[in-house]
C-alpha cells in the first residue's frame, strides 16, 4: 500500500524531492544506481540473465529434468536484473512513495518495484512456453489489474474503482473455468451460485489480504515467495507439474526483488507499490483456485490451500470483525475505504518490539503452517481436521500476542500524548 502524501512536521511544500530522496544510491547525473549493490555483483548476474535467456540453456534444463530450476533461476536473475532499471523510471517519473504520519520509512522510496517481479513471471512462462487457455485468462485479467495498480500508484485511484476492477478481473477468471468446486454439484443451481460466490470472496479477499499485507519492508514479497514455494511443492505432490512451474516462476519474481526490500541494515530501496502486491495475491489466489489439491478427497483438497493462505484468511477475518466491534467501520462503504495500522505485522512489531523481527516471525508462522499443507497428500479427513484445529489454536496463541503488542502501542500512544501536554 501506498500515500504520496506529506507531512508537514516531515518536510515542508517547499522541500524539493531530491532532498528525501536516498541519494546514496544514486550514479551521477542523479540516476539511480544499483540499489546499494555493487556493480562488480550486478553486472556479472546480468550476464547470467542473457546466458538463461539463451535457447541452448533452455534445452539443457529441459533435457535434465530439472526445468522447474530453469523456470525459478530465470524469473528470479529477470526480476533482480530488472530492479534498478525500475528504480530509474520511478525517479524519472515521478512514482514515489512518499513519506507521511502514517508510514514507516522516511524518505522518498520508489513504487515499481511490482513491474520487475511480473515481468519475470510473465518471462519465465512465456520463453518456457508455459500456457494455457485457463492461464492466459489469469494472465490477462494480471495485466488489467496491474494497469490499474499503476494508476493507483501514480495518482491515488479510489478504493471503489479498485474492487471494481478486481471484481471483472475475477469474473474473467470464472468465465474461462477456473471456479471452485467446494459445494457439491448435486444442490444444482444451489451449488453452482455458490461456488460462484465463494470463489469471488476468495480471490478478492486473498488480493486485498496480499496488498494489506505491504506495509513493512520484505512482508509482501517475502510471503509471495513463500506462498508460492508451498503451492509449487504440493504442485508436484499431486502430479501438477503445470500449475508448480507457474508457482515457482512467481516464486523467482518475489526472491528477485527481495533483496532490495528487505536489506539486513537499513531500508527497503524499492517497494512493490499497489500494482505489483496487488497482481501477486491475485494470481497466487487463482493459482490455488486452479489447481486440484488432493484427487478424490474433498477435505484435504478444501484445507491445503487454507493452510497455505492461512495468515491472510486470519488477518482479513481479524480485523473485519475487530472494526466492526470497535464501530471504527459502520458500513461496507467504510470497510473497504478504511486504512489503519491494526493488522497483524504491526500489532506483531508492538509485541515484538521490532518491524523485522515480525517479518521473521510471519516468515516462520507461513512456514509452520504451509508444511502442515505438504504433509497432507496422503493424509485421512481426521488428519486434515486435526491440522485446522492446530491451525486455531496458533491463531490464538497469535491473538494473545496480539493483545499484547496492543496493550504496548496504547501505553506508547498515552506517554507521547502526556509528553505532548507537559511541553
Amino acid at each position: 500500500m501506498k500515500h504520496t502524501i506529506f507531512v508537514k512536521n516531515l518536510v515542508s511544500d517547499k522541500t524539493p524531492i531530491s532532498l528525501i530522496v536516498n541519494n546514496k544510491d544514486q550514479a551521477a547525473g542523479g540516476r539511480p544506481g544499483y540499489l546499494g549493490f555493487s556493480w562488480l555483483f550486478y553486472y556479472p548476474l546480468l550476464v547470467l540473465t542473457c546466458g538463461l535467456l539463451m535457447p541452448q540453456t533452455r534445452e539443457f534444463f529441459a533435457m535434465s529434468g530439472w526445468r522447474w530450476v530453469y523456470v525459478m533461476t530465470l524469473s528470479f536473475a529477470v526480476s533482480f536484473s530488472l530492479n534498478p532499471f525500475f528504480s530509474w523510471m520511478s525517479h524519472k517519473f515521478g512514482i514515489l512513495d512518499l513519506p507521511d504520519g502514517r508510514k514507516l520509512h522516511q524518505a522518498a522510496t520508489p513504487l515499481l518495484g511490482g513491474a520487475a517481479v511480473f515481468i519475470g513471471f510473465l518471462m519465465a512462462l512465456l520463453i518456457n512456453g508455459i500456457f494455457s487457455v485457463e492461464l492466459g485468462v489469469i494472465l490477462v485479467a494480471s495485466i488489467l489489474l496491474f494497469g490499474v495498480g499503476v494508476m493507483d500508484d501514480v495518482k491515488e485511484v479510489s478504493a471503489g474503482i479498485k474492487l471494481v476492477t478486481q471484481i471483472i478481473c475475477t469474473l474473467m477468471v470464472i468465465a474461462s473455468g477456473t471456479i471452485l468446486r467446494v459445494i457439491p454439484d448435486t444442490l444444482g443451481i444451489f451449488a453452482q451460485l455458490g461456488n460462484l460466490v465463494l470463489t469471488v470472496v476468495w480471490i478478492i479477499g486473498i488480493t486485498n489480504a496480499m496488498n494489506f499485507f505491504d506495509g513493512m519492508d520484505g512482508l509482501a514479497a517475502g510471503l509471495g515467495a513463500l506462498i508460492s514455494f508451498f503451492l509449487g511443492v504440493v504442485a508436484f505432490q499431486t502430479n501438477q507439474p503445470f500449475l508448480g512451474w507457474v508457482s515457482v516462476a512467481m516464486m523467482g519474481g518475489c526472491l528477485g526483488f527481495l533483496p532490495f526490500n528487505f536489506r539486513r541494515n537499513g531500508n527497503a530501496k524499492i517497494f512493490l507499490g499497489d500494482a505489483g502486491s496487488t497482481v501477486i495475491g491475485f494470481v497466487l489466489a487463482c493459482i490455488a483456485v486452479y489447481g486440484d489439491w488432493a484427487e478424490g478427497n474433498p477435505v484435504v483438497a478444501l484445507v491445503s490451500p487454507i493452510l497455505i493462505f492461512w495468515i491472510f484468511i486470519f488477518d482479513m477475518v481479524h480485523i473485519t470483525i475487530e472494526r466492526i466491534l470497535t464501530g471504527k467501520v459502520m458500513n461496507f462503504k467504510q470497510w473497504i475505504e478504511y486504512v489503519g495500522r491494526d493488522h497483524l505485522h504491526h500489532r506483531l512489531a508492538n509485541a515484538l518490539g521490532g518491524k523485522k523481527k515480525s517479518v521473521l516471525f510471519i516468515y516462520l508462522l507461513c512456514l509452520c503452517l504451509g508444511t502442515s499443507a505438504v504433509v497432507l497428500r496422503n493424509a485421512r479427513p481426521l488428519d486434515a481436521i486435526l491440522l485446522i484445529i492446530q491451525a486455531i489454536i496458533i491463531v490464538v496463541l497469535i491473538t494473545i500476542l496480539e493483545r499484547r503488542g496492543r496493550y504496548v502501542n496504547g501505553t506508547m500512544e498515552q506517554k507521547s500524548k502526556q509528553k505532548f501536554k507537559v511541553n
